[in-house]
């Protein structure tokens, strides 16, 4: 990610250690465990925290791109991975705010990758 042309402007730290951090609480709350992201942040409001980014069909194959590479390497059971990842590509459908071209990026590198985003 910390490479992606795309994706980086969305992370101004530096270091993408909070951001890392805050998809983590984020995740384990929403699949049950502790409440850590909501006592430290408040409640999720993903649409409202996304709304500043330029977050278009492009961007959103590109982190999940990012995301069925790192379920790849932990190697989810197929019941758990095939779970995660509707739901990743579910609340990743749901950001997108504009169709216009990512900015900064030229059109060959605007593509869609092929994410086999209907299984």
């Amino acid at each position: 990610m910390a490479l992606d042309p795309v994706l980086k402007p969305m992370y101004p730290e530096e270091d993408l250690g909070p951001a890392a951090d805050r998809l983590t609480m984020f995740l384990e709350q929403y699949w049950g465990g502790p409440t850590t992201y909501s006592e430290r942040r408040g409640h999720p409001r993903l649409r409202m925290r996304h709304v500043a980014f330029h977050v278009n069909p492009d961007a959103r194959d590109r982190w999940l791109t990012h995301m069925r590479t790192a379920l790849d390497d932990v190697q989810l059971s197929p019941m758990h991975d095939a779970t995660f990842w509707d739901y990743l590509q579910r609340a990743a459908h749901s950001l997108v705010n504009t169709f216009e071209p990512s900015p900064g990026v030229g059109p060959a590198q605007q593509h869609r990758p092929d994410l086999g985003l209907t299984s």
